[in-house]
């Protein structure tokens, strides 16, 4: 908020606050408005009236604005918590979304796949129908050949009668034979034709799933814009109240500076004995006092220097004890289920297709893990902490840097949208943007404890190693 034009006795006018919008999409006006009203008539009505008021008057009248404006104060911050309840809950929705979110793609996936082993059944048996069908109609031909010579035609034939009767033979096998593999074929298309629905039933159910999952994402795109809003307009209300205060509290500087400029210039001659033996004594409280706040310095800092040694010692001694149960519990967890990760939170789902430690496709030692996600999927927070930096870096395209406690930094890379900015904070699992809407995008996450990467999959609550530098 901008400063306010000039008055007389260099009083300003004050803009009033914006209205706050409501979760739903309505805007209400503050509930202080008529309160804030109020103040600036009485600043305008200062600055009418201050040309024939003395600077003691319009010094209490300044001060009486300073009290209404910390009751305003008061009022605005109580605002402030129910907009910080308000974001809580909603990025407590943002997260439960982006679970479900996660459970479609999977559900998707697992439907996709069904698909295709269905297309495939379906081709095979057609194929095979198709080899049948031929065969069948060669010997349908055969027959119906046999069929159309006369009784009289056969006699006059050149064939012997024992070669008459040969085929005679043979085509009455043949009938039953014939007969038994039309039947077969008649099964075999009946199975086609359940195989054909239920791929069709398949499709339905695929397609269903595809548009839920893309109702989600636009659900979760409304929440993350509704979110943005919230926080930039708590900000915006912070410095408004903000700025009023400090431009009041200068006002009352100044009017205090000319009155006490007034008082000296009336009492200087009879006062200057007096003012010099007060300014001496002054200098020697003064001087007492920093003796005094130099010795207590000094004790505090040797206090605090044997408390963080203390610290220290009790810390070191926390986390080797920490350490300790930490690797008891990966023993115990590596002998009941070999090879399950612990702790394991990827911000994106999909194929883990490089592993820490393991070559990536340049041939080097990988310090992080490589998932291969859906187009468009949202990517979470896999750790609650705060966003350090956000933006595109070198050859790594857009990405975004994490900061945990216990001095764990989360390194994501990959995005095709950022939906935070740096300083913000983020709760575990809260959406913080999406993947390439296009292709089988790769996300990059490295995991860092103390400036040394670990292994992601081994999750935070891992011990510390050595690392790759």
């Amino acid at each position: 908020m901008g400063a306010g034009r000039d008055h007389p006795a260099g009083v300003a006018l004050l803009p009033l606050p914006v209205s706050v919008p409501q979760a739903a999409g309505r805007r209400r006006a503050f509930p202080w408005r008529p309160a804030l009203l109020t103040a600036t008539l009485l600043v305008v009505s200062t600055a009418a009236t201050a040309q024939t008021e003395s600077p003691g008057q319009t010094l209490k009248r300044v001060e009486q604005d300073i009290q209404a404006d910390k009751a305003l104060q008061k009022q605005l911050d109580r605002q402030s918590q129910t907009l910080q309840k308000e974001l809580d809950e909603l990025r407590d929705r943002l997260v439960g979304l982006a679970d479900q979110e996660r459970a479609q793609e999977d559900e998707l996936a697992h439907l996709e796949e069904s698909l295709t082993a269905l297309e495939t059944q379906e081709r095979n048996q057609a194929e095979k129908l198709e080899g049948e069908r031929q065969q069948i109609a060669a010997l349908l031909a055969a027959l119906q050949r046999v069929a159309r010579i006369p009784p009289e035609a056969a006699l006059a034939r050149p064939d012997g009668p024992v070669d008459t009767l040969r085929s005679a033979l043979l085509l009455r096998d043949t009938v039953p034979a014939l007969r038994a593999r039309a039947d077969a074929l008649a099964q075999a298309l009946t199975r086609l034709a359940e195989t054909r629905e239920a791929l069709q039933a398949q499709r339905s159910r695929t397609y269903a799933a595809r548009l839920t999952l893309i109702d989600r994402q636009k659900e979760i795109g409304q929440l993350v814009a509704r979110r943005e809003e919230l926080s930039r307009q708590t900000e915006e209300e912070r410095q408004q109240v903000a700025q009023r205060t400090a431009r009041l509290t200068g006002q009352a500087a100044d009017l205090r500076q000319l009155m006490d400029r007034i008082e000296a210039e009336r009492r200087a001659a009879a006062a200057a004995a007096a003012k010099r033996e007060a300014e001496r004594l002054e200098a020697e409280r003064r001087e007492a006092e920093r003796r005094l706040a130099e010795q207590r310095a000094a004790e505090q800092k040797a206090a605090e220097q044997k408390a963080a040694e203390q610290r220290a010692a009790d810390q070191k001694l926390a986390e080797q004890r920490s350490s300790e149960q930490r690797a008891r519990a990966e023993a115990e967890a590596a002998r009941a289920a070999p090879g399950a990760p612990a702790g394991e939170r990827l911000p994106v789902g999909g194929r883990v297709t490089v592993r820490y430690g393991e070559a990536d496709r340049y041939g080097a030692t990988s310090r992080g893990v490589t998932i291969q996600a859906r187009a468009g999927s949202t990517v979470v927070s896999p750790q609650a902490g705060t966003i350090v930096f956000a933006g595109p870096f070198r050859g790594y395209g857009q990405i975004l840097i994490v900061e945990h406690s216990h001095g764990y930094h989360s390194l994501i890379a990959g995005f095709g949208r950022i939906d935070t900015a740096v300083g913000r904070r983020v709760a575990t699992g809260e959406p913080i943007g999406l993947m390439p809407a296009d292709g089988s995008p790769d996300l990059y996450f490295e995991l860092r404890r103390h400036g040394q990467p670990i292994n992601p999959q081994r999750g935070f609550g891992a011990p510390e190693g050595k690392g790759q530098g």
